[in-house]
């Protein structure tokens, strides 16, 4: 590389970069993406033109010693609900068929000020609802390791985009498991960062006290990296951790690991199972203890995490009326017919019946009976896990109780797509920090370990699945294309 600079490619090359200017990278990706992407289905926009301008110039920028960004010459693929100015934005809605952001979210910015190139808007789930990206007005993406399998979801796009290296960063939200459910699926690196760490600024809401924005990388450290260039402190996000509160979690130690019996068992498929046990198994070999026991909260996660996360949606997209924009039916002269045609015709299946459940579960008389419950399950299991980290550094599981299933599989059946996120939100409900890693495969299909850890937790969770990740060695399959 001309001009010396250590830059994200040169980190890599041990993962597949081979040594060339930044622009002949990104020719080649998206020579790949023209391959592969009408099979693969992982954006909704593509921005060549703009990336390869910026190549060239963080190019020229190198030649003269001043490309001094974490990720300079990373491509990476942004999620389809956060904000990129002046760029189609749509959340996989025909609500927002033709939005175009007047700003960038702040993690965009930050990606951009480290040398990073957006090279695409990725599909997902529709406003973030659901775990398989099949919800998308644009269609579902389907996963780079079988092409007749979901990807995972609601960031199934980044997932796939990723996987088939049609990108070398991916960005996520995760509001009940939407990076870590597409990461385990597709075989990569997923983190859900403490909530506040990382902000939601130019984050299009799903629901406020769940989300957050997430790194994706095809290894640990790429997913570290990217974490490390999106992460601090946010004026403009009033639930973004003041630096003076970030204490990072301190080692002590051997590690101690607990695996919950409730993250196992009933509802796992048990070659995932099998395949996770193993994985623990052998993380007593890298300084790792590890012990079963019991979180009894966590059998009442699931049905908590929903009560709330459909009360916030029925809020938060009570905004989307087709006036100031977003999609319109024409005027019927009678405003309250007008609004209701324009979220019949703008908002999919999925979307609407959030709505209706937490307009419902919010109503008089359910309130307290569903919500107000809701929210003490959710205190109840912040203070169980809470104790738990007195005695151990780290809880672990699989990342998604079940292999990738078919695309149409669980789409009539509502409940069964939503038990899917059993094993992923109690993070989102706690706040805590969350990561998954490949350990794993069942016939050709990817496996994902979960580890969770205290809050500010992530430097601890990026080393521990770096040790396990060396241990294991898996060799990813490389798609062909």
């Amino acid at each position: 590389m001309k001009g010396g600079e250590l830059n994200f490619m040169t980190q890599m090359t041990e993962y597949g970069f081979k040594e060339a200017s930044i622009e002949e990278h990104v020719s080649a990706l998206f020579e790949r993406i023209s391959r592969l992407e009408p099979e693969i289905h992982a954006y909704i926009t593509i921005l060549e033109k703009e990336a390869l301008q910026k190549a060239k110039r963080l190019d020229e920028a190198l030649k003269k010693g001043l490309a001094k960004g974490k990720l300079t010459g990373a491509t990476v693929a942004v999620k389809d609900n956060i904000c990129t100015k002046n760029v189609r934005t749509t959340c996989g809605s025909r609500m927002l068929l033709n939005f175009k952001p007047p700003y960038d979210a702040t993690v965009v910015n930050r990606l951009e000020a480290e040398g990073a190139i957006i090279i695409g808007k990725t599909n997902m789930d529709e406003f973030a609802m659901g775990n398989s990206t099949e919800t998308s007005y644009f269609g579902p993406t389907r996963n780079p390791f079988d092409l007749s399998r979901v990807p995972g979801g609601s960031s199934g796009g980044s997932g796939a985009a990723l996987a088939a290296e049609m990108a070398d960063l991916a960005l996520g939200s995760d509001t009940g498991g939407s990076v870590r459910c597409p990461a385990s699926f597709c075989g990569v690196v997923g983190l859900k960062p403490t909530y506040g760490t990382v902000s939601r600024y130019g984050l299009i809401s799903y629901a406020n006290s769940l989300e957050q924005i997430g790194p994706m990388g095809r290894n640990v450290e790429a997913c570290k990296l990217h974490f490390e260039a999106i992460a601090g402190y946010d004026p403009m996000d009033g639930t973004s951790i003041p630096r003076e509160l970030r204490r990072p979690v301190e080692r002590r130690g051997e590690f101690k690991v607990l695996a919950p019996t409730q993250l196992l068992g009933e509802g796992t498929d048990p070659r995932v199972e099998k395949t996770v046990l193993n994985a623990l198994s052998k993380m007593e070999t890298v300084e790792l203890e590890v012990r079963s026991g019991d979180l009894p909260s966590l059998s009442a996660a699931l049905p908590a995490y929903y009560v709330i996360a459909m009360s916030e949606a029925s809020s938060n997209l009570a905004r989307y009326d087709g006036v100031r924009y977003g999609h319109q039916e024409p005027w019927k002269h009678d405003w309250d017919e007008t609004y209701s045609a324009t979220r019949a015709e703008g908002f999919g299946v999925e979307v609407k019946r959030r709505i209706m459940l937490g307009t419902y579960t919010l109503s008089a008389g359910y309130y307290h009976k569903y919500y107000v419950k809701a929210q003490k399950v959710r205190t109840l299991l912040i203070t169980e896990f809470k104790e738990a980290f007195k005695r151990f550094d780290l809880i672990a599981g699989p990342t998604m109780p079940i292999l990738p299933f078919r695309i149409g599989e669980k789409v009539k059946d509502p409940l069964e797509m939503y038990m899917c996120d059993v094993d992923t939100v109690p993070a989102n409900l706690t706040g805590f920090p969350a990561i998954t890693i490949p350990c794993g495969f069942v016939e050709g299909l990817p496996v994902g370990l979960q580890l969770i850890a205290p809050p500010l937790g992530e430097e601890l969770l990026f080393q521990v699945a770096k040790l396990i990740e060396d241990e294991l060695n898996l060799r990813i399959p490389r798609l062909n294309g």
